[in-house]
């Protein structure tokens, strides 16, 4: 297959590159494509002649987001819409990478593919219209959506609470928000069966399990022997001008129905830590 992935330098995109060797992939950072400009993204579609592009090019940052909706708007929803429409012209699929933060953690359970989205907070919203506009304007599509990133590629959360914890010795994080911490790998190589199997549809895909913001941190710290505490916290106490889903947990199950799994969270951060003292953690 002749792949194009947009985002392809951030750190899902190195993870599809591995995953998908073998096939032709074409990786594009934001200085190489501009997808929320229309005609380089048609011209370019059209010149690669490809069987389908990964959307995994967003801006993730939630407060951000929060700050500059209309931003958020441009680069999370009206351009995964060009790139469907550009998809649709030039005989190409698409799959999006969506977020967990479609929904507002009321739920109580783990969300299936075909609950009903209901966004919070602005990031959330974004990527719901960037849904919307992939499903209107291409039959020929997926829908990922996937939770709380980490992987080679970027400081991401493990880096992060390491770093604070020898700086500070101790930690607050909340207990009221869960999710499912996902390997960039491990969603890599998901997304890679997905696309080898031709599905199409609406697909959650994360480790397996799930955790609060606090959980993670204990499990990070126990992982790297690092004696730091970690003080629970509410979202409120912290005053963030926005919401995170309070439990935002997504079950596979299409993607399981396809024999497409992913191993549970703390299994895969396991692994994670150990390759990355390996490679050299950031401090």
């Amino acid at each position: 297959m002749r792949i194009l992935i947009t985002g392809g330098r951030g750190q899902l995109g190195r993870a599809l590159q591995t995953a998908l060797e073998g096939d032709d992939v074409i990786a594009l950072g934001h200085a190489e494509l501009d997808v929320t400009d229309r005609k380089p993204v048609r011209e370019a579609l059209k010149r690669l002649r490809l069987h389908t592009v990964i959307h995994s090019a967003a801006w993730t940052d939630t407060a951000g987001c929060e700050d500059d909706p209309g931003r958020a708007m441009r680069e999370n929803a009206e351009a995964p819409g060009l790139v469907a429409d550009a998809c649709r012209e030039s005989g190409a699929s698409m799959l999006y990478i969506s977020s967990n933060e479609v929904f507002d953690g009321e739920k109580g359970a783990p969300y299936l593919e075909d609950d009903t989205p209901n966004p919070i907070n602005a990031y959330g919203r974004s990527k719901l219209e960037g849904e919307l506009r992939v499903r209107a304007a291409l039959e020929r599509h997926c829908v990922v959506r996937t939770s709380w990133l980490y992987g080679p590629g970027r400081v991401s959360f493990p880096e992060k609470i390491l770093r604070a914890a020898r700086e500070r010795g101790s930690l607050r994080l909340v207990t009221d928000e869960v999710a499912s911490p996902t390997w960039t790998i491990d969603l890599a190589k998901a997304i890679a069966g997905l696309l080898r199997k031709g599905a199409l549809g609406v697909f959650h895909l994360t480790n397996t399990g799930s955790c609060s913001r606090k959980q993670w941190a204990e499990e990070i710290l126990r992982l790297a022997a690092e004696n730091a505490s970690v003080e629970p916290a509410t979202q409120a106490e912290f005053g963030a001008p926005f919401r995170k889903p309070p439990f935002s947990a997504l079950a596979n199950v299409n993607a399981f129905r396809l024999g497409i799994g992913l191993r549970p969270w703390q299994e895969a951060l396991a692994e994670y830590m150990r390759s990355a003292v390996t490679q050299g953690t950031p401090s």
